[in-house]
């Protein structure tokens, strides 16, 4: 397929995949966004004007039968993840699938029981952004003793509101529409896989403080049930221990963090977007910043690298269906344990 032109459906033009998605793919040669449906068909039509897209679909499922798509982007809200991925697979398109995979654990299973029954398609999730430039080099610390043995990390993230008590109502604290998820909880875990492997157990506390909000669809006001103060103690199934604070509580942005403590040193990594990278090794040595060599860098390459896998260039990285159920099944687990009064919960391998 290397040298036909692949023909891109979208389901959901939201935030994402407006300015990021929408405009990588149409910068690939030989590829074309052909139609596009959104919540509504006003909205689906601006963002076809928008980028010049000559069909416009009053349905979702519309683009999905259409035999002018090959490949299907879902920008939805997880919501409807595992129905739109399980559609388009079972119509033979390969899929790429907006973060956070699904709703909980059982519909991110499906979407891979799909993905096994149609293997001839590609299917791909948007990946955790924030470590893909550090990934490379701090393994490579990790591996080379630059901080001793490793034995625990401590993440945090600090956020303010997103939605403030009485506000208006956001669909990352709307259960209906986010299911299990939790602020950057599955997104942090993700790049805690590529550094440590998986998670053996988790003990977790959570509190829904700001818990009262007016839902926008129905202009009533509605308890919130998604936390927005979480807590995590885990232990990695190679023995290190971590502990995870995310909040959206703060009354400014607040930098968020992780730190990876080992024997002789810690490694420090801020949490955003090309976010610089520190050491600190001996007792009591200073942090100092560690330059990311520029061809040790990882970089955003989603779009791309779903079309090279399409045209059966590479394999999918970042990030495969199997790396999106683990995070998914991590995710499950510390809503267990919260709702279970900080029970800890045992995440069997598989």
């Amino acid at each position: 397929m290397t040298a036909e032109i692949i023909r891109i459906g979208i389901i959901g033009a939201g935030s994402n995949t407006r300015k990021i998605h929408i405009p990588k793919l149409q910068a690939i040669q030989g590829v074309q966004i052909v139609e596009v449906a959104n919540r509504t068909t006003a909205s689906a039509q601006k963002v076809a004007d928008e980028f010049q897209i000559p069909t416009v679909r009053n349905h979702w499922r519309e683009v999905i039968e259409s035999k002018e798509v090959d490949a299907i982007v879902i920008g939805t809200w997880p919501y409807l993840h595992s129905e739109a991925t399980c559609a388009a697979l079972q119509a033979n398109k390969h899929v790429l699938c907006e973060a956070r995979m699904a709703m909980n654990e059982v519909e991110a299973r499906t979407m891979l029981q799909a993905a096994y029954k149609d293997p001839e398609c590609v299917v791909q999730i948007v990946p955790s952004p924030f470590t893909l430039h550090a990934d490379s080099i701090l393994l490579k610390m990790l591996d080379s003793g630059d901080i001793g043995t490793p034995r625990f990390f401590r993440f945090e993230y600090q956020a303010p509101p997103l939605v403030p008590l009485g506000g208006a109502l956001h669909w990352r604290r709307n259960k209906k529409y986010s299911g299990s998820n939790i602020m950057v909880l599955g997104i942090i875990y993700e790049s805690l896989l590529r550094w440590f492997g998986s998670a053996e157990w988790v003990d977790a506390h959570a509190e829904v403080i700001n818990n009262r909000a007016v839902d926008p669809e129905t202009n009533r006001e509605v308890e919130v049930e998604v936390p927005d103060y979480l807590s995590v103690q885990m232990k990695m199934t190679n023995g290190i221990m971590g502990s995870l604070f995310l909040h959206e509580l703060s009354t400014r942005p607040t930098s968020s963090s992780i730190k990876i403590y080992g024997d002789k040193g810690f490694i420090h990594l801020d949490f955003e977007t090309d976010g610089k990278l520190y050491l600190s090794t001996g007792a009591g040595g200073e942090l100092s910043e560690v330059q990311i060599p520029t061809e040790q860098a990882g970089k955003w390459r989603t779009e791309e690298e779903f079309i090279n896998t399409i045209r059966g260039l590479e394999d999918t990285e970042h990030t495969t269906f199997t790396t999106g159920v683990e995070y998914m099944k991590f995710t499950q687990a510390v809503n267990e344990s919260f709702n279970g009064d900080g029970e800890r919960i045992i995440i069997p391998p598989g």
